[in-house]
């Protein structure tokens, strides 16, 4: 099911851009990408996806850490994301990268002398997600509360009888930020909205 967007945006008010087609976006994106002479197909579909994964991907996380990190009067520091070390493991040729098919293999053969063995061979564990059914029950009923007010100002880019389509999944189906996008990006621009006097032209 497509995201509860409306097909018609209009400019909001304090509001710098107009947000593009995602098709144009994406494409707009893999033109940034700069190719080496000589790359094969598969070499230059991996430097577009890691290229997409720093400019787009990337800095959402570091905000992500910021925040939590500040939140708890923790300063973190991400030494892998030096722009020296980012520069030259970007130019690096897949094969190499992932030796064996190991997605981290580079990394893992590097340090291999100073690391573990039982950290370098630990299972991969992913960033972690909310998937408790309690935050989903409540997120169910935010929605159906702004549903309830078609005075909100986010209804002028949500469409709100794809938004309510998206609740007649049944429980259990948001156990994804994926999944849960749409639910929570128009809870989100509801807020901003209101807290800031966004109004569409």
């Amino acid at each position: 099911m497509p995201p509860p967007w409306r097909g018609r945006r209009r400019r909001a008010r304090g509001c710098r851009c107009t947000p593009a087609p995602r098709a144009d976006r994406y494409a707009q994106a893999l033109r940034e990408v700069e190719h080496l002479p000589g790359d094969s197909p598969s070499e230059r579909r991996m430097r577009e996806i890691g290229h997409l994964h720093l400019t787009r991907w990337l800095p959402a996380l570091l905000d992500r850490k910021d925040r939590l990190s500040m939140a708890a009067g923790l300063e973190v520091r991400v030494p892998f994301c030096d722009h020296r070390l980012v520069e030259y493991v970007h130019n690096t040729p897949w094969d190499l990268k992932t030796p064996g098919g190991d997605p981290k293999g580079l990394l893992k053969r590097a340090t291999r002398d100073i690391v573990p063995r039982s950290v370098l061979e630990r299972r991969k564990s992913p960033y972690p997600t909310t998937a408790d059914q309690l935050y989903e029950k409540d997120l169910r009923a935010r929605t159906q509360t702004l549903l309830a007010d078609r005075s909100s100002p986010a209804f002028d880019v949500v469409d709100a009888r794809e938004l309510a389509r998206l609740l007649e999944h049944p429980q259990g189906h948001f156990d994804t930020q994926l999944r849960r996008n749409g639910l929570e990006t128009a809870l989100y621009l509801d807020r901003w909205m209101r807290e800031y006097g966004i109004a569409p032209e």
